[in-house]
């Protein structure tokens, strides 16, 4: 019989958390903000995808949430040795992206202008998940320029991708939701 894990273990009270590989730095590590913004956008991933009633999106939602799990693993790893350990990202991962973007973009009407969020919710929601990809994208490039030796290209490309990816399902849930686009037009 196994016991059950304790949710909390009081070892980060004093400011410190533990990298995968057992190195121990503070809370505000370049490398803690990093794999942080990388769950954030994993969450907000999450309510997107439950927020979505179209089956294809939500099974595609839930892959992007599992690798976003082994790229926070990857990015929370004190060593290139202890992250190749962990599950890894694979070019069809990107691959998988590019062609969704692709897929959805063929019901899409030409950009001639740029997309303001909002809209309906589940428009909303794609851009800020959006956001917090990018933002964990430039905390992961920040990690990397400090410590250049972590530096994992399939991540880096992964949360690019997936940006993409985010921002084109706002504008096909905008279409398939019957809601139009809001389109910014300069003064």
């Amino acid at each position: 019989m196994s016991s059950k894990f304790k949710i909390y273990t009081r070892s980060g009270d004093q400011g410190m958390t533990s990298l995968i590989g057992g190195k121990r730095v503070t809370k505000a590590d370049l490398q803690v903000e990093a794999y942080g913004s990388i769950d954030e956008a994993k969450s907000y991933i999450a309510l997107l995808k439950d927020m979505i009633e179209m089956e294809e999106i939500k099974n595609e939602l839930t892959q992007i949430i599992v690798n976003l799990f082994v790229a926070e693993s990857i990015v929370a790893a004190v060593t290139t040795e202890a992250a190749l350990r962990m599950p890894q990202l694979k070019e069809s991962d990107i691959d998988a992206l590019e062609k969704s973007i692709d897929r959805m973009d063929e019901e899409l009407p030409a950009l001639t202008a740029f997309v303001l969020p909002g809209g309906h919710p589940i428009n909303s929601y794609s851009h800020i998940a959006r956001t917090v990809c990018r933002r964990a994208e430039r905390d992961v490039l920040r990690l990397w320029n400090s410590q250049p030796e972590l530096y994992n290209p399939l991540v880096e490309k992964f949360l690019n991708r997936l940006s993409d990816y985010l921002f084109t399902l706002s504008r096909f849930c905008s279409i398939k939701l019957n809601i139009p686009e809001v389109l910014w037009v300069s003064k």
